[in-house]
């Protein structure tokens, strides 16, 4: 087949960024003529992988996101591609991976969390209104033929959302690198980054990896930080924001660590205890998943898609109520009992081991098959 993959850029920094990467290399290997168009190349695409430059406006957020949303389609129409699968907003593509969930829910549950004048806000942004509108195109009928959710929470989420149907509604599961993300890391390269960092033998180590600092919940990780049950803990933040200046000033301490973005998050993974990521909204969780692989215990909200798979002890890292701070403050100190963590650590890299990429790819190229030629060849393993 002749694929074209969409994005506003071609990255590894984030989640949805990084999935794309893997998609592209890995159809491109099982024979598909991929074409990547992007509005922005941070790298180079794969070999072998065809790259077209979307032009687009960077400036304002308002306008990145319309004009992509809008140009790209009809950049892609020339190029008289089998499948489009798009990983971003976009007003018409045959294939939406929605790798987020809809923002219409994530909007009710910020305006439920704001202050009044935030949440109007939000109501009035011209950001999120135009965000909404491209949402409302791209999950209609004249905006595609196939949705591919994340997890079956993003799933029931669309459909509760925009009254969609269960069978335009694919859950695929993203897959993870099981050598990159591996336990054996801890003593190879985690103690050497510990004394690195200054750490003190025998302290804890919370990791929280994110984005989109507010959105992720970190406000509410660290305000834990100013009570007395934490004081011999560790907080290490890696991630980028539009406001980490801010958070640096307010919260820096010996004690809690802005790491900024790391291109090697599997050393973090090696070196900390326990992933903590109390989102307002989360869908799939890449990092929940890349924690899991290391043999990390994990503490997290409901839905995120890796947690469908856990039992016994580590389901007890998902949060029933993620707003409550002291079901946060109980659950993440239960895990940093010592005496859990080579049993959850087995348990943990075992739940990682049923998400390969294999398995994620099978899936996509099935997916992708049905709605190029309406009959797909084979049932994904």
């Amino acid at each position: 087949m002749k694929i074209a993959l969409a994005h506003k850029r071609l990255d590894l920094r984030g989640g949805t960024e990084r999935v794309l990467f893997r998609t592209a290399e890995g159809l491109r290997d099982r024979g598909h003529e991929v074409h990547l168009f992007c509005g922005e190349f941070r790298l180079p695409p794969p070999a072998g992988v065809i790259a077209h430059e979307v032009p687009y406006l960077p400036w304002p957020r308002t306008a990145r996101l319309l004009s992509f949303a809008l140009w790209a389609p009809k950049i892609i129409a020339r190029h008289s591609c089998d499948v489009v699968m798009s990983f971003d907003k976009m007003a018409r593509q045959d294939v939406f991976r929605s790798g987020g969930g809809p923002h219409r829910l994530f909007l009710e549950k910020m305006k439920k969390q704001s202050s009044w004048w935030r949440a109007l806000g939000y109501r009035l942004s011209p950001y999120h209104r135009s965000v909404l509108r491209i949402e409302r195109r791209q999950l209609g009928p004249a905006g595609t033929r196939k949705i591919i959710a994340v997890c079956d929470q993003v799933k029931r989420d669309l459909m509760e959302a925009y009254g969609l149907s269960d069978e335009k509604i694919r859950v695929i599961h993203n897959g993870v690198d099981l050598e990159r993300f591996h336990p054996k890391r801890r003593c190879e390269i985690g103690t050497k980054l510990r004394d690195d960092l200054g750490m003190l033998p025998g302290r804890p180590v919370v990791l929280f990896v994110g984005t989109g600092f507010r959105r992720k919940g970190l406000d509410r990780l660290l305000s834990l930080w100013d009570r007395d049950d934490f004081r011999e803990t560790y907080l290490w933040v890696v991630g980028n924001d539009a406001h980490l200046p801010r958070y640096r000033h307010r919260w820096g301490r010996k004690e809690i660590l802005f790491l900024g973005a790391q291109s090697r998050v599997e050393d973090y993974y090696a070196a900390a205890d326990l992933l903590v990521l109390p989102s307002v909204q989360e869908a799939f969780g890449n990092v929940v998943l890349e924690a899991l692989a290391s043999g990390l215990p994990i503490v997290t909200i409901r839905g995120v898609g890796a947690t469908d798979q856990m039992d016994g002890p580590l389901r007890e890292g998902i949060l029933k109520d993620s707003e409550n701070p002291e079901e946060l403050r109980g659950t993440i100190l239960k895990l940093l009992d010592p005496s859990q963590w080579p049993f959850l650590s087995r348990e943990a890299r075992r739940i990682a081991e049923k998400f390969s990429w294999e398995k994620y790819l099978n899936q996509v190229e099935w997916a992708l098959r049905e709605v190029s030629s309406g009959s797909p060849s084979y049932e994904p393993l």
